[in-house]
């Protein structure tokens, strides 16, 4: 075998273990591992971890180790010892007392996303999510399925809250958003994009609007010390009337749909949008032809099994707007995973 053949055998294989390392982190975050670490004063052994997780020492110790070789744990031996202790990456992003935790996001991905990924060739040959083989819900109640129940709800609310958490600043802020007081975040969940724009722009004003289910979760486990900045309001964006605004956000909607609703819903925005007003679109984009990032890729094939959607490129996403009506429409690449596009509802043929 050729040194070539040899890298292409490793690169496969690393490719083809991908899905234990994802659940070393899952299996991590869930037990607790980086929360114990984080609570401690010094660095812990094996037993003492296992002992505050109710777990066995022999499954425990693999996993710290494992966790080491990732660089999500350090290590310390001493005297033929080892004491564990969080990597700066895992207090920031994995324990969840930190302001930036993708724990829940991570737990939500290790629940619900990993179980329909194991029905990714199904998905392929019938061009449609795998709710029912997953779950029993049927593929065409999209609400029905990713909300399937209050615990589901509020897990995956909470994983977006993480995701805007680290996200949100960066894209409220790729375009000057001072120019509209009056917001309104359709499908904004929690409110945690809600409450990126009110810290950037002091004087502007969100309403989130969501299904009342989703209302209800915001309001019961979440909490909102911007309370007179943000407001929510009970509706479904295909077929409620829209709240009045100057600016209408779809962060991590679009994705979720077909042309055909994603065309029906840009329509009812350009209607309820001012003249002068805006839209900003925050998805994560396909590069021109379609075939890049891996990132956003991965993205797309999991809309095909969790929701009637799919990623899009640039020009696939001008199409949806001016198609709509929105004109001067502009991209922000933010160098993060969401990216931003600006649309406005203005005469096109004015002079």
């Amino acid at each position: 075998m050729s040194s070539l053949d040899d890298q292409d055998f490793c690169v496969l294989n690393k490719y083809a273990s991908g899905f234990m390392v994802s659940q070393v982190i899952f299996a991590a975050c869930e037990l607790g591992v980086f929360d114990v670490l984080a609570k401690a004063q010094e660095p812990l052994d094996s037993e003492a971890i296992a002992g505050r997780l109710d777990c066995s020492r022999r499954g425990t110790e693999l996993l710290l180790d494992a966790c080491v070789s990732l660089g999500l744990l350090q290590v310390d031996v001493r005297s033929g010892a080892a004491y564990y202790r969080n990597s700066d990456m895992a207090d920031t992003y994995l324990a969840t007392g930190s302001p930036k935790t993708q724990c829940h996001m991570l737990r939500y991905l290790g629940t619900t996303t990993y179980r329909c990924w194991g029905h990714l060739p199904e998905a392929i040959r019938e061009g449609k999510n795998q709710y029912m083989k997953a779950f029993g819900v049927p593929a065409d109640q999209l609400f029905a399925a990713i909300y399937r129940s209050e615990d589901e709800r509020l897990r995956f609310m909470r994983g977006l809250q993480d995701i805007w958490s680290v996200c949100g600043t960066r894209v409220v802020t790729a375009f000057d958003l001072s120019t509209f007081p009056v917001i309104c975040d359709l499908g904004g969940g929690s409110g945690a994009l809600a409450k990126a724009c009110v810290s950037v722009y002091p004087k502007c004003k969100v309403t989130v609007f969501d299904i009342p289910e989703v209302v209800g979760t915001a309001r019961t486990h979440f909490s909102f010390p911007e309370e007179g900045r943000i407001s929510f309001c009970e509706g479904d964006f295909f077929e409620d009337h829209l709240p009045e605004a100057d600016l209408y956000v779809l962060a991590r909607v679009l994705h979720d749909w077909p042309d055909d609703r994603c065309s029906h819903l840009l329509a009812r925005v350009h209607h309820a949008c001012k003249p002068g007003g805006g839209i900003l679109v925050v998805e994560t984009v396909l590069d021109e032809g379609g075939r890049g990032p891996l990132s956003t890729l991965l993205c797309s094939l999991n809309m095909l099994l969790q929701t009637e959607g799919r990623e899009r490129t640039e020009a696939q996403f001008r199409a949806l707007l001016s198609s709509a009506g929105f004109c001067d429409i502009q991209l922000r690449r933010t160098g993060g995973t969401y990216d931003a596009i600006l649309g406005r509802k203005e005469s096109c043929h004015s002079t």
